[in-house]
Formats: structure tokens, C-alpha cells, sequence
């Protein structure tokens, strides 16, 4: 696996510097002020920086299975565990299977060097997705485009939501996310990119996400358009 997957600006660690990471972002469509995320697969941390600092309402469970990415934290600006951030060392499969914690966003980027771990792409692993969710609660999932198993996981997560799903290409194209809802119909809950960047803490932030929201925008009032 030699796609890029994580990149951080030393001036400004919390930033998103790798373009599926704006698209991961797109859940604020969805859900602008979600109460509590969860995220399976820390890396270096791009995600939980910027939700931690864009999202002040918001509290943040992380899983990471690797101690030695967990050991780097500081390193990478990741902040401290307090009441509103945790980082968990444990395996995220068996963490979702032991635990029901009712996350109103869940945000699945692990991956290791031989790509994503079958733990982390199976049918039960999904499954167990669904039941992490609160009501209308919203799963997001980043996935190599370019992998030939990528209709099988795509269509596994369109199983385990009952079809309530849909795919947006990444710009550079390499990846692919796929946001799932939990109740109401996912194409039919798309806010406009006004209210989902509502939230967010301040103005930088906002102009981060502006654009690549207005993509997923226009791919979801037609979704068999190539975004």
C-alpha cells in the first residue's frame, strides 16, 4: 500500500492536508452538531485534531489498535485525553462488539501496512456499526478505490444499513467514502453547506470544508454522476 494517508502542516497540526479527509468531513451534511464521534484509527490524527477544534460541542472517542501510533500522539500535536477527547488502546472490532456507545457520527479510517485489515471490513464488523449508532446516527468509512475488493466492502455496508448508502469518490480519486445512515434516508437528509458548516468553531474552518461540501453536494442530488 503506498497511497498517502496522513500529512500534517507544522504551523497549523490540525488542519486537513489529504483530500479524503475533507471528504470524511462530509458527515456535517448529515450531522453538524453530532453529540458524540467516534473514529477507529487515530494515524496522525488529521481527523480527531480538526473535529476536536472545529467542533467544540462535540466529545470524541478514538480506537487504535497500534500502541506505538498511540505513543506518538504528542508528537503529532494530538491532544490530551479530557472530557471532551479520549484516545482508547484497544482493537476496534472487539471494542464495538464489547461496548454500546451510541455515537451519533462513526468515522472508520484504520488501515495498517498491508492495507485495511480484514477485522475492520467484514460483514459482522459492519454490522456492529449499526449498532453503534444513536438514532439517525451516521457511519462514514474511507475505502481504497483502486482495491478489487472494493464493491464487496461498499456492498457490505449497503447490507448492513439496508441499502441506505451512498459512495462519494474522493477528488483525487484513490479513495472512496461511504456514508451510511441509520434511520431517516441518507440522499433525502443533505443539509445545505451554509447549515452544516454552521457549527464549526471559526471562519478558517469553514473555508476548508466550503468547497468540497458544495462537491458532495452536487454528487448526491445525483449520485451515478462521477463526482
Amino acid at each position: 500500500m503506498d497511497e498517502l494517508q496522513s500529512r500534517m502542516l507544522t504551523q497549523s497540526p490540525w488542519r486537513l492536508e489529504v483530500d479524503y479527509t475533507l471528504t470524511m468531513m462530509g458527515f456535517l451534511l448529515f450531522r453538524p452538531v453530532p453529540l458524540h464521534i467516534g473514529m477507529i484509527g487515530l494515524g496522525g490524527g488529521s481527523l480527531a485534531k480538526f473535529c476536536h477544534r472545529q467542533l467544540p460541542r462535540s466529545r470524541m472517542t478514538v480506537v487504535e489498535i497500534n500502541p506505538d501510533v498511540v505513543a506518538l500522539r504528542r508528537e503529532f500535536h494530538v491532544p490530551d485525553d479530557d472530557a471532551r477527547f479520549c484516545v482508547i488502546s484497544a482493537d476496534g472490532a472487539d471494542y464495538l462488539q464489547a461496548s454500546v456507545p451510541q455515537f451519533d457520527v462513526l468515522l472508520i479510517d484504520g488501515f495498517d501496512h498491508q492495507g485495511q485489515p480484514p477485522a475492520l471490513c467484514s460483514q459482522r464488523f459492519y454490522d456492529d456499526c449499526f449498532a453503534a449508532l444513536a438514532a439517525d446516527g451516521v457511519l462514514v468509512v474511507n475505502l481504497h478505490y483502486e482495491h478489487p475488493d472494493y464493491p464487496l466492502l461498499a456492498s457490505r455496508i449497503a447490507r448492513s444499513f439496508g441499502g441506505n448508502s451512498v459512495e462519494i469518490l474522493a477528488p483525487e480519486k484513490t479513495n472512496s467514502v461511504v456514508f451510511a445512515s441509520r434511520g431517516k434516508p441518507i440522499l433525502a437528509r443533505g443539509l445545505s453547506v451554509a447549515q452544516a458548516l454552521a457549527g464549526l468553531a471559526d471562519e478558517e474552518g469553514r473555508h476548508q470544508l466550503r468547497a468540497e461540501l458544495g462537491r458532495i453536494t452536487w454528487h448526491m442530488k445525483d449520485p451515478e454522476i462521477e463526482a
